[in-house]
């Protein structure tokens, strides 16, 4: 029996929450997911994740939350991981930090573990273990678990994510990149059956920087100033990757994908 996954590219503020719930109904009908990982560490404000869009997104039906540099940016989410066991936080941070690491779930075709590991490059605030050894103790813990092993990885180059996807070639069943927030055209199943790409994109706002307010970015660049401007509202879109994984946990298949949010936002409501 395959397992068919779907990880959604990384969420940025709530234009992209907004994007992601008018087009999950066309995303279950075009995949048919067992299982649904989303990258959530732009989702509240543009960096890390709050208690109230852990909440949404969980009711909206994603089964994991996976996170990076800015896991602990926002303090209600910090105090929330005990409960919370469907989001993840960097698993070569600090061992008893708040929050897990990664976890085995139980989908419709069968068990699913995802790891969530921070890359070493650019994250100068963030003093994470070596993330390839990280992932050796983990497998050595999922052996006897399941072989459908995603790793989030969140990383800054793409010189590390390609790294760690073949470091992690024929031993995980998918290497998905994250933190670029740029969709690249490079999904691919190897002769290992691992699948990898080396960044799953982002879900919000496409006419934007990084999901981001574009105006604000420019003044940052031309002042040296540290703005912080809103959420892109141009053009909305969902971006991510499609994996099917056979009984042996490898990857069968891996498909990028891009779906248009016809849906038109009204500014100012809540979580949408």
């Amino acid at each position: 029996m395959s397992l068919r996954v779907i990880f959604v590219g990384e969420i940025v503020g709530k234009t992209g929450v907004f994007a992601l719930k008018s087009t999950l109904k066309e995303l279950r009908f075009r995949y048919r997911p067992d299982f649904i990982a989303v990258g959530a560490d732009s989702t509240t404000g543009g960096a890390g994740l709050g208690v109230q869009h852990a909440v949404y997104l969980r009711k909206l039906g994603i089964d994991c939350l996976s996170l990076g540099e800015c896991a602990y940016y926002k303090l209600d989410m910090t105090e929330f991981f005990p409960k919370a066991p469907w989001v993840l936080r960097p698993a070569n941070l600090p061992y008893e930090n708040p929050g897990r690491g990664w976890k085995v779930f139980q989908a419709v075709g069968g068990k699913i573990a995802v790891v969530s590991l921070l890359g070493q490059a650019g994250f100068q605030r963030v003093h994470a273990e070596n993330p390839f050894r990280t992932l050796d103790h983990i497998l050595e813990r999922l052996e006897q678990e399941t072989k459908n092993i995603l790793v989030d990885f969140h990383a800054g180059t793409t010189a590390e994510k390609a790294t760690m996807a073949a470091y992690a070639d024929g031993r995980v069943s998918v290497v998905v990149g994250t933190h670029g927030k740029a969709l690249t055209a490079d999904a691919r199943v190897s002769a290992a059956g691992t699948a990898a790409i080396t960044d799953s994109g982002r879900t919000g706002s496409l006419l934007s920087v990084g999901g981001l307010d574009p105006e604000t970015r420019i003044k940052e660049y031309q002042t040296a100033l540290r703005l912080w401007g809103g959420d892109g509202s141009h053009g909305l879109e969902v971006q991510g990757l499609f994996i099917e994984l056979g009984d042996s946990g490898k990857a069968e298949r891996a498909e990028s994908f891009r779906i248009p949010c016809e849906e038109k936002m009204n500014v100012g409501t809540g979580n949408d």
